[in-house]
């Protein structure tokens, strides 16, 4: 790059002296969606982190970028603590600020703590709590507590020596003997009258009455108030008591049981009876929503979210989940699989079983695993270490340390097989080798062996790559749509546009003042 400067009369002048050793700005090329050079832009530092929101720092100031890239704000401060949409948090020497993301300064750069919820801001300095309101475009003042925070309902729950407060409610100065955040819609409070329930405008839809009351899912709760149990459905008018019973209730290891009479006699949901049954004598979850009950005549049956998957059977240790109509079990110790009828259609004489996936299990036996179809033919003899469901006609198998892919015949997809692979939530594989990464289509066609020390796909298309301290992008056949050169790679996906950072840097060094060698007239 060569630079020229005219230098008029007795004009002094400076040069830009080039440099890779020295900088005070660093260059980034813009592209478009098919990697044509847009235009260069020089910045200290620029990050994308919204649609909507972009930073550049120069010299330890923050400055908010237009779509073009341009500065039009100044954020007040050195970096950036936080962003949650649209609240931009930066933090300087004096403490810390709020920004819309549109530029509008709701907090000056001088509080200790700032926190975001949706439509508010919670300003903290010292032991003063400011709060801001998008929708009325307000500030106010809290007043002065030890602490407050932003609850996810939306309320701000404050505490005082003499207890909690809800200082956005209608009621700001009630004393509470504790309140406690359960989800985004309500908290449970407790006063001396016991245990309620206060939606997000801070009103009881279910009065402080209760002996004892628990938050179990989503907006489910558990209660129990004097001799009489409740599974309560929390609406934001009201709280709906959709069970209520005499008889005793248990709410233990995320299982609700009823007991009659002392004897178990019902298995519970969130809101009522699952299973109401005869002769039980224990329940125990299998899985994130499954039960085994195990009968007193010692018959097993599996329990699902809608009722029976599979009818309680003789002999019968464990039924797990299923999977295409099929159920692992364990019997006198090994495993095998049943059908919805409960007819045993592959032996119990594993070691460990997973699930049935396009057609095929994985099974292990005497310490190597292999695949076998529902006719308990074996179609992939064990061998492997480490064996995983089938995914798109692939499965990762695992044998002597070395990972490699696998079709439903047992072929090895891969010539060569790496330390580990991974499958991606696109259906993409990662493969890792002396802790570098490659990349694996979902046919299983590698892509690219291991050898990038980052490696991530952006979008379709687009995967940015990192060898060393330098990036690149590299597109789904392997090929180098930017190659691995650049310092720093951002995506911008509200302009859809790619800014590589290069290493180029440039100084301006003051060059010493041009002798003038002319004879001054008259001898002067």
């Amino acid at each position: 790059m060569k630079i020229s400067i005219c230098l008029k009369g007795n004009l002094l002048a400076g040069f830009l002296f080039l440099s890779p050793f020295l900088s005070d700005a660093q260059t980034w090329e813009v592209y478009d969606r098919n990697f044509q050079l847009t235009s260069r832009i020089e910045y200290d530092q620029i990050s994308i982190l919204g649609e909507s929101v972009r930073i550049s720092s120069v010299n330890n100031t923050l400055k908010l970028l237009s779509k073009e890239y341009k500065p039009f704000l100044n954020l007040k401060g050195e970096s950036v603590y936080q962003y949650l949409e649209p609240w931009i948090i930066t933090k300087g020497p004096n403490g810390m600020g709020a920004f819309h993301e549109y530029g509008e300064e709701i907090f000056a750069p001088e509080y200790d703590k700032i926190e975001t919820f949706y439509t508010q801001l919670l300003a903290q300095k010292g032991k003063t709590f400011l709060v801001y309101d998008r929708m009325t475009k307000k500030i106010n003042s809290l007043g002065n507590f030890e602490s407050a925070f932003l609850a996810q309902n939306g309320q701000i729950i404050a505490k005082k020596e003499e207890g909690y407060f809800l200082p956005m409610s209608k009621t700001p100065n009630h004393v509470y003997e504790n309140i406690k955040e359960v989800n985004e819609n309500f908290l449970i409070s407790h006063e001396r009258t016991g245990y309620g329930l206060i939606n997000r405008n801070g009103d009881y839809i279910l009065d402080p009455i209760i002996d004892q009351l628990s938050h179990m899912k989503e907006d489910y709760f558990y209660a129990f108030d004097g001799k009489q149990y409740m599974l309560i459905k929390a609406r934001e008018e009201r709280a709906d008591i959709k069970y209520v019973s005499f008889h005793k209730i248990t709410w233990e290891d995320d299982i609700l049981l009823e007991y009659i009479h002392g004897k178990l006699r019902r298995v519970m949901k969130d809101d009522g009876i699952l299973l109401d049954y005869t002769g039980m004598e224990s329940v125990f979850k299998v899985g994130q929503d499954h039960y085994n009950i195990i009968l007193k005549d010692k018959k097993t049956g599996l329990l699902g979210p809608k009722g029976w998957e599979v009818n309680p059977l003789s002999d019968i240790e464990y039924i797990f989940p299923g999977n295409e109509n099929t159920f692992g079990i364990r019997k006198e110790g090994k495993y095998g699989f049943i059908n919805k009828s409960g007819q045993l259609i592959v032996q119990n004489k594993f070691d460990t079983v997973s699930k049935f996936s396009e057609g095929l299990a994985a099974v292990k036996k005497e310490g190597s695993w292999g695949y076998i179809d529902k006719t308990d033919r074996i179609i992939i003899p064990n061998q492997f270490d480490e064996a995983s469901d089938f995914h798109n006609g692939l499965a990762i198998v695992k044998k002597n340390g070395k990972s490699n892919l696998i079709d439903q015949n047992g072929r090895l997809v891969l010539d060569n097989p790496y330390s580990g692979i991974f499958l991606t939530t696109d259906n993409y594989f990662i493969s890792v080798e002396n802790h570098l990464f490659g990349l694996i289509d979902p046919l299983g066609n590698e892509i690219v062996e291991p050898k990038f020390d980052e490696l991530r796909r952006e979008s379709a298309n687009k995967i940015l790559v990192r060898m060393d301290s330098k990036f690149g992008v590299m597109d789904e056949g392997g090929n180098y749509s930017l190659p691995i050169y650049y310092k720093n790679i951002l995506f911008d996906q509200g302009t859809d546009l790619i800014l590589a950072e290069d290493y180029y840097q440039f100084k301006i060094i003051p060059k010493a003042p041009l002798e003038n060698n002319t004879k001054k007239k008259g001898g002067e």
